[in-house]
């Protein structure tokens, strides 16, 4: 099935394949919700008050490195074969991605970018995730059944994972181009960063792209055409090797799938992003116009 393979899928798709009761072994939809701590969301209460009909709900922070000090890092694949088999999810399954950000997408990248990376290709993201879904007036239930667990095999592509130590040889070698989703102000130094410990900025040699700027007012990715125009203006060449990264390496997603979206499968993801970033790096690694790193 050709649907399989697309990135994205349209709120129409899906709710044609509710309605056809094709959500099972086959196909299963997965609420990838996340927030930071000072949004005072809980999207596993959202999902138990209203879901998409037959979805199941993924934990960004269970499925996750418990032993490292940073957010919601990697799992092992062991961890992650073992988390998504649960979900009732099959090598042959295709899975579909949403998340109820007032964003229309936030999350759900990260997971979509997860999936690939433990060798699952068949995997979408909800175009307009939940915001598209409600304004368009789509079904939503409070109801859940956990599905029969299943056996899943993941192998993991280790070259799309870059680490501090990649990211510093990069800024002396320059070799390859990085991309940052966080917003301007972050990015530039002048706003705060939602963890306390944490001043904004960002490292040398990096290009800032606002993760919402990959999609229109309404949530939904833009398109091809508008994509390219993107990366262009940013003077980021698709042909050439690109690292995306955020926060804490869940936004940095988005630049990922964009480039996908044209053709580029490729882009790798600073895993500790800022967060491990700052706590790091050397003060002269810190490109700020706001308040400096103390040495």
């Amino acid at each position: 099935m050709a649907a399989q393979t697309r990135a994205l899928v349209s709120g129409q798709w899906l709710s044609d394949a509710i309605r056809n009761n094709l959500i099972g072994p086959k196909l299963r939809v997965l609420d990838t919700s996340w927030y930071l701590p000072k949004t005072k969301r809980d999207p596993r209460l959202e999902f138990a008050q209203r879901h998409i009909p037959g979805a199941s709900f993924f934990d960004i922070d269970r499925c996750s490195d418990k032993s490292s000090e940073l957010d919601h890092m990697l799992p092992t694949s062991s961890h992650f074969s073992e988390y998504v088999g649960d979900l009732g999810i099959g090598n042959d399954t295709h899975v579909v991605v949403y998340d109820t950000s007032d964003f229309g997408s936030y999350s759900a990248p990260r997971v979509w970018w997860m999936f690939r990376l433990f060798g699952h290709g068949s995997v979408s993201v909800l175009d307009g995730g939940m915001k598209n879904w409600l304004a368009e007036g789509r079904p939503v239930t409070s109801e859940y059944s956990k599905p029969e667990s299943r056996e899943f095999k993941a192998t993991l592509n280790q070259a799309w994972v870059k680490s501090y130590e990649d990211v510093l040889e990069n800024i002396s070698t320059k070799q390859v181009q990085t991309v940052d989703a966080r917003s301007a102000g972050r990015f530039r130094g002048t706003e705060p960063e939602p963890r306390d410990d944490t001043l904004p900025g960002h490292f040398p040699g990096t290009v800032n792209m606002p993760f919402p700027s990959f999609m229109d007012a309404s949530g939904k990715q833009l398109g091809t055409d508008q994509l390219s125009k993107l990366f262009k203006d940013a003077g980021v060449d698709l042909e050439k090797p690109l690292w995306a990264t955020c926060g804490s390496g869940v936004t940095a997603c988005h630049v990922v799938l964009a480039a996908h979206l044209l053709g580029h499968p490729g882009v790798c993801v600073y895993d500790g992003s800022w967060s491990e970033w700052f706590k790091r790096a050397s003060p002269e690694h810190i490109i700020s116009e706001g308040e400096a790193k103390k040495a």
